[in-house]
């Protein structure tokens, strides 16, 4: 496992449960908007946690914690997933994955062995601008295994959310009714207001200074989310979508 960060103490991560966070490095997608690019582009920069490291710390704190993340950067490209989940999982943890669905075989494999409690997949767009989304244009030919790890997801039996960072560059009120059709029967959906940071992986592929020179980006200006009023009203029309008023919800409102 390349484990390349830690949040030793989160309320935040696991819905319902005091968790530690494990940020495993590396991803197959190149999201810009993605929010953990040192992590996605080079997590040995990050500093590395030895797996032994780790399951100490949650060896020693399994009384105070109820709950582990596995998040990233994307964890199911890691061989040894199953292998470590499975430790985590001896010490008595509730094990909650984030993923971005693009490796249904990994998920299947890991909810058939019962590693997993609950999981966080993302959706990043409508099936005709996931390619845009995840920075994989020419070459995007992943919809098949979105739409696999999403109707896995719903016959799991396990809880599970899906969710989007909403960002007004790449998606539309039209964009998020499409996504809603898409994933209908999912018991919660959230919409993520985009925030921007110094760590996005399109500022740190392409810095002020190089777009300034005129480089030819697409989003030269960056990113921006957008308001809270219109993240309301994003999340009550997706929830009359859905069939679930009430249970489309709203986060990272400034």
């Amino acid at each position: 496992m390349l484990i390349a960060g830690l949040n030793k103490t989160t309320l935040l991560d696991y819905p319902g449960r005091v968790a530690a966070t494990i940020f495993v490095g590396g991803c197959n997608f190149r999201c810009p908007f993605c929010h953990n690019g040192g992590i996605v582009l080079d997590p040995v920069s990050q500093g590395i946690y030895e797996e032994a490291e780790v399951l100490a710390f949650l060896k020693k704190r399994k009384n105070l914690l109820k709950g582990v993340c596995i998040t990233g950067g994307e964890p199911t490209l890691q061989g040894d997933l199953p292998e470590f989940l499975g430790r985590v999982k001896k010490l008595g943890y509730q094990v909650k994955l984030d993923t971005n669905g693009y490796k249904p075989e990994v998920l299947r494999g890991l909810l058939e062995k019962g590693l997993l409690d609950y999981v966080a997949m993302d959706i990043k767009n409508c099936p005709e601008k996931y390619g845009m989304s995840v920075g994989m244009d020419k070459q995007w030919q992943g919809a098949d295994q979105i739409e696999r790890s999403i109707v896995l997801l719903k016959n799991s039996g396990i809880d599970y959310e899906f969710r989007t960072t909403v960002v007004k560059e790449l998606h539309t009120r039209e964009d998020l009714l499409k996504i809603a059709e898409w994933i209908k029967g999912c018991p919660r959906y959230f919409l993520q207001q985009y925030q921007d940071s110094e760590n996005i992986l399109f500022s740190i592929l392409h810095p002020n200074k190089e777009r300034e020179k005129g480089e030819c980006v697409r989003w030269r200006d960056g990113f921006h989310g957008y308001g809270r009023e219109e993240m309301k009203e994003f999340a009550e029309a997706v929830g009359q979508v859905l069939e679930m008023t009430g249970k489309v919800f709203v986060r990272g409102l400034e």
